[in-house]
């Protein structure tokens, strides 16, 4: 196949940027033809906070953009990773005047949700799920911090709803789990085009020896991933097994300050992705401590390809990700103490231990490799080439078909 794939990058590099890049390397190798197409957010600081609220609702430069590309390329089928701030859904329309199949990956909560995660004041919070206007999203400042700046997401999402945007341009969205699927099916986006296909691991890294006898924790370092529950939990002296926390974020220096007085805990700031691979094969268990909804973790897969068990929250994709007793633990959302005892019983259980690495190592076979995922996707993209084939334009609601949105935008 021929496919365009789209990516919008953020200012700070996460699991959305590698999910994309992955996607693309993957279909290479099974010789598909592959043309990507990316924005960068970093464009944003020459332009205007005026600018770039109205090209977050519509992009006049991405529609004409993305019309000249099809026309050049004519993909079989394009798959948008990320669309916000620049690309915007203006891309959607593009593609539906060119006749292109649309696949949308729902890799955050973002058209639900302003802040994208559900998550508020430290806690989950729904309040805008399947809200025409997201008000309290707004009221609360839920994006950056900024009343201005929720108001121009709400406004893109509420535009977008209005127009039937998320129901009518897209042909086949994938959520990253069946959580996920759900989520979105409560807001609104119909049940019958939303996939379900996970993360993978391109490379098969092999099963890992856990050599190293240390827990570790991969991510950002903020407060919906959990970082005051895992300090917690090595500071109240209740975890006797080594910490490594890998990344990098807006309580670094609050990480900084634990390793301080904890001697437990090592803080190994960004690391290479070499060496990720081998710190989670040498580890005991992945620590994922998140009190957020996480759509699906890609460190969690790596993990479970080096057969390292994963320590996660309770909460959201995670109970569906870990087999709790089998292919790692749960533990409830936001306790340091139950956290702690979920790391003492890997650590002083050596046969469970071994068996549930076993679990885990088994469960990215069956599930998380490449060719599983590439057997997946083109499943998806299939299936919206042949909804596109059958659904003729003229037939369509007039305030579905590209005129209402290019009146808007040219």
């Amino acid at each position: 196949m021929k496919v365009l794939v789209v990516h919008n990058f953020y200012q700070q590099s996460g699991g959305e940027d590698g999910c994309f890049e992955a996607e693309c390397e993957m279909l290479r190798s099974y010789g598909h033809e592959v043309i990507q197409h990316c924005a960068h957010n970093d464009d944003i600081k020459d332009m205007s906070r005026l600018s770039v609220a109205a090209r977050t609702i519509w992009s006049r430069p991405s529609y004409r953009e993305f019309r000249t590309l099809f026309q050049t390329h004519c993909p079989d089928v394009v798959h948008f990773h990320n669309t916000f701030p620049l690309i915007s859904p203006s891309a959607y329309y593009a593609a539906r005047a060119e006749h292109v199949p649309v696949v949308q990956t729902l890799h955050n909560f973002r058209i639900l949700c302003p802040s994208a995660l559900f998550f508020r004041d430290g806690q989950v919070c729904e309040d805008c799920l399947g809200k025409s206007i997201p008000w309290a999203g707004i009221k609360h400042k839920c994006y950056r911090e900024s009343r201005s700046a929720s108001l121009g997401v709400a406004a893109m999402t509420s535009f977008h709803r209005m127009i039937g945007t998320w129901k009518n341009a897209v042909n086949r969205y994938i959520a990253l789990t069946e959580f996920s699927r759900k989520k979105f099916i409560d807001g609104g986006l119909p049940a019958e085009k939303i996939a379900v296909k996970p993360n993978f691991v391109l490379s098969d890294p092999g099963a890992g020896r856990g050599l190293g006898s240390y827990a570790i924790f991969v991510g950002r370092l903020s407060q919906e991933k959990g970082i005051g529950t895992l300090l917690q939990s090595w500071e109240a002296g209740n975890v006797a097994m080594p910490l490594k926390i890998v990344g990098d974020g807006p309580l670094a220096a609050t990480v900084a300050e634990a390793t301080g007085r904890c001697p437990n805990i090592e803080w190994l700031g960004k690391q290479s992705s070499q060496s990720v691979a081998e710190l989670l094969a040498n580890a005991a268990c992945l620590v994922l401590p998140s009190q957020c909804y996480e759509n699906f973790p890609r460190v969690a897969v790596e993990a479970m390809a080096a057969g390292t068990p994963v320590i996660a929250s309770r909460l959201g994709a995670m109970a569906e990700i870990v087999d709790h007793g089998r292919t790692g633990l749960l533990f409830a959302p936001g306790d340091a103490a139950d956290l702690a005892k979920a790391v003492h019983r890997v650590m002083v259980n050596q046969s469970e231990l071994q068996h549930m690495r076993q679990n885990a190592r088994d469960e990215f076979e069956q599930k998380y490799t490449a060719a599983i995922n590439h057997e997946l996707l083109i499943g998806i993209y299939e299936q919206a080439c042949g909804v596109r084939s059958m659904v003729q334009l003229a037939d369509e609601p007039a305030d579905h078909r590209v005129s209402l949105p290019v009146t808007i935008g040219e």
